[in-house]
């Protein structure tokens, strides 16, 4: 399927940037509580609530626990006046902590509260909510706070606070002796095992399961550290969700047995896994935690997964998996499927099931999210060929069709096996109506940066089967960059890291500066900077060649939030010489950048009042930086 005849409807076109998908249950689905409705003091329960009867928080009390939580946040971090004040404080949640891990408020209060608590105290106030643990796990408030213990694990267990706490201290109170917090671990895990369909298939209960998986594997995944609410790091509250990364913890040999037995749980009733939407979740979780530390077992799972669904009926244009591709729910277990196969069975089930139906895949609202994690899970050149050869001639056809992702995906397969790069090019020049003429080359960058056609991001009007007209240059430069998408941005950047990116850098060094002081202050273009400066493929030369065209943009890059952050880049790779250009021209307005609050970063990082006042002292200094960035880099050559 290649570019047919030029028609007003297919030469001017406007890729979408992308359908959104519905990513599910994020909700009970239920109406939201009455805001509105005052607080009221209720009688004391001592026994165990009833599930539309739960003890409420008086608002004193609440008070209480606001100001507390408030004096520990501004506390020194350490002595034996703030361990004291949390011993007080945590005695009082453990007093009250049902009603208080029910109660909004109190909530999001005890879960900070737990990001401060030594070990015996957050065991204690454990113990005190597991007489209630199925009413706290599938309370929409409880819940979070069970979270929010768990998550405190990684940095309890096994501690040397763990191992030295208070020993004189006498823990056999009315209750008994109190338990371990791997003791208490497993025995929420006993109790989730012994009702796991229920807790998997709660809106509720299901995050607990998806974080019980996670901490007996020993591993928190990005989504969960993201909603970390316990970690009292600067640099954990400081860092955004997508630098994180899955982070692995000790875990005692007890976890992974209770990790396996809990994992073995889902191919009891692998149906309702598969097709219920709550409870699918809970399997994606254990099958990545599985990838990582149970390779087998998670194999088996994914076998257990693809034999169940190979074995429904037929659909009547191939394998019958390709109806539940093509479903909400089940095809968000095959995307997670797909990323934990190993290749080979990666190869097999390709070779089985998608062979032939790629294109139709591709153009399917819901399908085509699984294609691009079969794309994105490619790593060699003997499955990447037929997928190419398959995929390639619908470029354009799946670019009209608003799923860019596809694309996307592919690109990032040429880019990681190193195979059909200039191919790829080719097509996706073709597919932007930029090939032919070949003037029409150097505008590349702009229309995959927006993900416009040619026509379209030029405003032109070509009637079918003429000639398409040259590339004008007063006409480029006329015309200010459009609005840069994500998608553009992802592609771009995965073109720059091709072997031969000449094309792509040629049309950046078309770009006026203003166009590229555009790009850069984009909060999506300014990672196509970020992979100039650190593409291999790029040489020096190129770099240069292509930077330099922000001379006289170094003031506005400056004030910029994403600009500022490209500049410190540009800044950190740059020699001496180019050191000095750039401090001269932000010095000619130091007292702008002084007041903006992003430049008055770039003008301490520049050293900017040195260089004004002290020239020689900062070349020194500048010069010595240069000389230990070089012996770094001999160093990391070797």
């Amino acid at each position: 399927m290649g570019l047919g005849p030029r028609s007003p409807h297919k030469a001017g076109r406007r890729f979408p940037a992308g359908g959104k998908r519905g990513r599910g249950a994020k909700g009970s689905g239920r109406p939201p509580p009455d805001r509105r409705r005052p607080p009221g003091p209720p009688p004391d329960r001592s026994s165990e609530p009833a599930l539309d009867a739960h003890p409420h928080l008086s608002p004193e009390a609440l008070g209480y626990f606001r100001r507390a939580l408030s004096a520990l946040k501004e506390a020194p971090e350490t002595g034996e006046e703030r361990e004291l004040m949390v011993h007080n404080v945590l005695k009082e949640v453990e007093a009250q902590a049902l009603a208080l891990a029910t109660n909004r408020t109190g909530s999001e209060i005890m879960q900070e509260l737990l990001g401060f608590s030594p070990l015996k105290p957050l065991c204690r106030v454990w113990a005190a909510l597991r007489s209630s643990l199925r009413f706290v796990a599938c309370h929409r408030c409880g819940v979070h706070v069970l979270q929010s213990a768990l998550l405190q694990l990684p940095r309890l267990l096994g501690s040397p606070a763990e191992k030295e706490e208070d020993v004189e201290e006498e823990e056999n109170g009315k209750d008994g002796p109190l338990e371990t917090l791997e003791e208490l671990v497993l025995g929420l895990a006993s109790e989730v095992c012994d009702d796991f369909l229920f807790y998997c298939g709660d809106t509720h209960g299901s995050f607990v399961v998806r974080t019980l998986l996670q901490v007996l594997g020993g591993t928190l995944l990005e989504s969960e550290r993201a909603r970390h609410r316990g970690s009292q790091s600067p640099d954990a509250q400081r860092a955004p969700a997508r630098e994180c990364k899955p982070t692995d913890f000790e875990v005692p040999e007890t976890f992974l047995n209770r990790l396996q037995d809990l994992s073995s749980c889902f191919l009891k009733d692998i149906a309702v896994f598969i097709t219920d939407k709550i409870s699918s979740f809970c399997l994606q979780v254990a099958l990545q935690i599985l990838h990582r530390k149970l390779p087998q077992f998670c194999a088996h799972l994914c076998s257990a997964v693809i034999s169940y669904l190979s074995s429904r009926n037929s659909s009547a244009d191939g394998s019958p998996l390709l109806l539940f591709l093509r479903d909400q729910t089940s095809s968000r277990l095959l995307e997670q499927v797909l990323l934990v196969l190993e290749p080979l069975r990666l190869q097999s089930l390709f070779e089985d099931h998608f062979q032939g139906q790629l294109q139709a895949l591709a153009a399917h609202p819901i399908a085509n999210f699984p294609l691009q994690r079969l794309l994105d899970a490619i790593t060699t050149p003997e499955l990447l060929s037929p997928v190419f050869e398959e995929l390639s001639p619908a470029l354009e056809a799946v670019l009209a069709q608003g799923h860019p992702g596809v694309v996307i995906a592919l690109v990032g397969a040429c880019r990681r096996v190193g195979t059909h790069q200039a191919q790829v090019l080719q097509l996706l020049l073709e597919a932007f109506h930029c090939a032919e003429p070949s003037s029409r080359q150097v505008a590349c960058v702009p229309l995959f940066a927006t993900l416009m056609a040619y026509e379209v991001y030029y405003g032109l009007l070509e009637e079918e089967g003429a000639v398409p007209a040259e590339y004008q240059v007063d006409m480029a430069t006329a015309r200010a960059l459009g609005d840069v998408t994500v998608l553009g941005s992802l592609l771009l950047q995965h073109l720059l890291h091709f072997s031969s990116p000449g094309i792509i850098l040629q049309s950046l060094g078309a770009l006026t500066g203003p166009q590229l002081l555009t790009l850069a202050q984009s909060p999506a273009g300014s990672h196509v900077l970020d992979a100039i400066l650190t593409s291999p493929s790029v040489t020096r030369k190129q770099r240069r060649r292509v930077l330099k065209t922000l001379k006289g943009q170094y003031v506005a890059l400056a004030c910029s939030r994403h600009g500022s952050r490209v500049l410190d880049a540009i800044w950190s790779g740059a020699a001496l010489g180019a050191r000095k250009e750039i401090a001269a021209e932000l010095g000619e307005q130091n007292q702008e950048l002084i007041r903006d609050p992003f430049g008055h970063h770039v003008a301490r990082n520049v050293a900017l009042t040195t260089f004004l006042k002290r020239r020689e002292a900062w070349e020194q200094q500048q010069g010595a930086v240069a000389k230990r960035r070089r012996a770094l880099n001999s160093i990391l050559e070797d």
